[in-house]
């Protein structure tokens, strides 16, 4: 089966009547917005930096074509390299509908019909072909519920429509509603259909039995594993509604969707310091592409997790417990992923400074059963798919990226109180940049390291441990401070 799929891109949420008549009269909604930034050079002159839009990266990097032609849709024969915009708003622009946007079930219905006409249209009454047949979804907000609706309400598809469906890609979609202020939107609040983002209702429209606390579940109807979760995490860059939105949302956002609620449970995920939208927005960004193409196409997936053996206190800290009294404190966790000849891009960051790094407490690492769980809750630090096709001859078959980590406490408390004595601000436990070189070796890979802040990566480095089907690289630092991260790579089929 080939590893290329029709590409349907599902737009995400237009507000008012002008948002929604901007985007009807865009061809590619948006699909087709690119960026300028600039960027610094060795000599500090600044150049700019230009990224094309996603719908050209795909025409240039991967020979994709639109399905327009003589300005109507799919009106021409269209290939497994197809770019099709779900124009679901069309019927909500007075020239072209009744002026009303569909309800998200009602949306979730045309997507299923749109699907089913791509797959006539390209396999036609060939048995086999259409048995092979499969789409990828491409989503920014709102799009990725209409998605999940098309994926997880049983009166929407079935199961062999969903199957038709290979990967899912969404970008910034409150997965689990949006909140203004930390006050999910109320139900009742039909102006503009923000409804369509409170929890009870969202319950509803996903097939989600009775009134779940959260909603971010895909309920075993579609598998995680084939779900990608892109987070932003620049609230301050997002300028809609003259900046409210960002203020209501907090610092812990995009500057519309919080962090916490842009996920699926079980699924990767990856955080780009992005905005929602605008000339910062998630979609149109080299972040956002480079992790869609190594979503849809890459064959490899990586995932690191950090295990952690010990965590050292301050010296005073240390010596205040020694004395019986009571240290309380919990933990940061960094990673910046960044694949070999990456230059105006990172896969993922996982940052303090951006509120995302991920954070964890004393107890639930070193003392789990203290914590009411059965196992220690190791950092999940990223989730990365490669494509080792990308790779030049000249390098071989060795796969490269970098990871930079840091580890850090929150303030200490001692007794309840806040601890200042000695206290230095951006002191971290552990802090290194790792350079990874992963080569296939029969059915598994050999995996080599090098610590680059104090070596050169171009160093041969050293094998990590294999330990089943996981590789460990152990990690320590002089204050004390020691851990494994623990690598997974899968080929994908």
């Amino acid at each position: 089966m080939s590893q290329f799929h029709p590409i349907i891109y599902v737009r995400g949420y237009a507000m008012t009547a002008s948002e929604i008549a901007d985007t009807v009269s865009m061809p590619y909604m948006g699909f087709n917005l690119g960026a300028t930034k600039v960027r610094q050079s060795w000599d500090g002159a600044v150049y700019k930096q230009v990224f094309e839009s996603p719908m050209m990266r795909l025409m240039k990097d991967y020979g994709y074509t639109d399905a327009f032609s003589d300005g109507a849709e799919i009106d021409r024969d269209i290939t497994l390299k197809t770019v099709v915009i779900y124009r679901y708003y069309d019927q909500a622009d007075r020239d072209f509908g009744e002026g009303k946007p569909l309800s998200i079930p009602a949306a979730a219905l045309q997507l299923r019909d749109l699907i089913l006409n791509i797959r006539n249209q390209i396999c036609g009454g060939d048995a086999a072909l259409r048995a092979e047949f499969r789409v990828h979804l491409v989503a920014h907000s709102m799009g990725g519920l209409v998605c999940r609706c098309l994926l997880q309400n049983g009166g929407i598809s079935t199961p062999a429509v969903r199957q038709i469906v290979d990967k899912v890609f969404t970008y910034a979609t409150p997965h689990n509603g949006i909140e203004m202020a930390g006050i999910n939107v109320p139900a009742f609040l039909g102006l503009w259909d923000i409804n369509n983002f409170n929890r009870a209702t969202m319950a509803g429209y996903l097939g989600l039995e009775g009134r779940p606390e959260r909603v971010d579940s895909l309920d075993g109807k579609f598998d995680p594993d084939r779900f990608f979760c892109l987070v932003g995490t620049n609230q301050q860059d997002y300028g809609a509604a003259k900046g409210v939105s960002k203020w209501l949302a907090g610092k812990m956002s995009d500057g519309l969707v919080a962090i916490e609620n842009a996920t699926v449970q079980g699924a990767p995920r990856a955080f780009v310091y992005r905005s929602h939208s605008g000339p910062y927005g998630i979609v149109n960004s080299e972040d956002g592409y480079q992790n869609m193409v190594r979503f849809l196409f890459g064959d490899v997936r990586v995932d690191g997790v950090m295990d952690v053996e010990s965590l050292p206190l301050p010296p005073s800290v240390e010596k205040a417990r020694k004395e019986g009294h009571r240290v309380r404190a919990s933990y940061y966790f960094e990673a910046t992923v960044s694949p070999r000849g990456a230059r105006s891009f990172r896969l993922t960051e996982r940052r303090r400074e951006t509120f995302s790094a991920v954070l964890r407490k004393f107890d639930e690492m070193m003392k789990p059963k203290q914590a009411g769980l059965d196992s220690a809750r190791s950092p999940v630090l990223f989730s990365t798919f490669l494509d080792s096709s990308k790779i030049t001859v000249d390098r071989g078959r060795t796969l490269v990226m970098t990871v930079e980590l840091a580890v850090s406490a929150t303030d200490y408390f001692v007794d309840g109180a806040l601890w200042t004595e000695h206290r230095v601000e951006g002191e971290y436990l552990y802090r290194d940049t790792l350079t990874l070189k992963m080569t296939p070796a029969g059915d598994g890979w050999n995996l080599r390291y090098v610590t680059t802040d104090e070596q050169w990566s171009e160093r041969g480095g050293s094998k990590a441990e294999v330990d089943g089907d996981s590789h460990l690289i152990p990690l320590s630092s002089k204050k004390g401070f020691t851990a494994q991260l623990r690598m997974t790579l899968r080929r994908r089929p």
